[in-house]
């Protein structure tokens, strides 16, 4: 009789491991980038550009308060893009063509921008 409740309870667990199994299915999880397109449909008046694969973006309150410095001059706008979202690197929606794109001693994720004799910080937009 023992037998008999070992082999039950052999055969249950056993069933039951098979039931939790995913049968080898792979879940593969990605983050990709927003692109413009996603950022202009969540906010049509945006003011942005692409670097490196990433969009940034201004007007962003909490990185208005940030008391950054500029380092290194790392680009500069090099075309404008106000008809489509198709976005490349160098690219804004609303900065001029020749504005000046520095990194910040102070944060990796914010790049600033001067233009026309403005300072504007820009923060990179991603998933995550």
């Amino acid at each position: 009789m023992v037998h008999k409740l070992y082999y039950v309870l052999f055969t249950f667990t056993i069933f039951t491991l098979l039931g939790c199994s995913n049968g080898e299915e792979i879940t593969k999880v990605t983050i990709d980038s927003i692109d413009a397109d996603e950022v202009l449909a969540l906010d049509p008046e945006a003011d942005i550009f692409q670097y490196d694969g990433v969009i940034f973006k201004t007007d962003v309150d909490w990185v208005e308060e940030l008391s950054l410095t500029k380092d290194h001059q790392i680009g500069k706008i090099k075309s404008r893009n106000e008809t489509n979202k198709d976005f490349k690197d160098e690219m804004s929606n609303k900065l001029p063509v020749g504005a000046k794109i520095y990194s910040a001693k102070e944060r990796g994720d914010i790049l600033i921008v001067e233009s026309e004799g403005k300072i504007l910080k820009y923060l990179a937009i991603v998933e995550g």
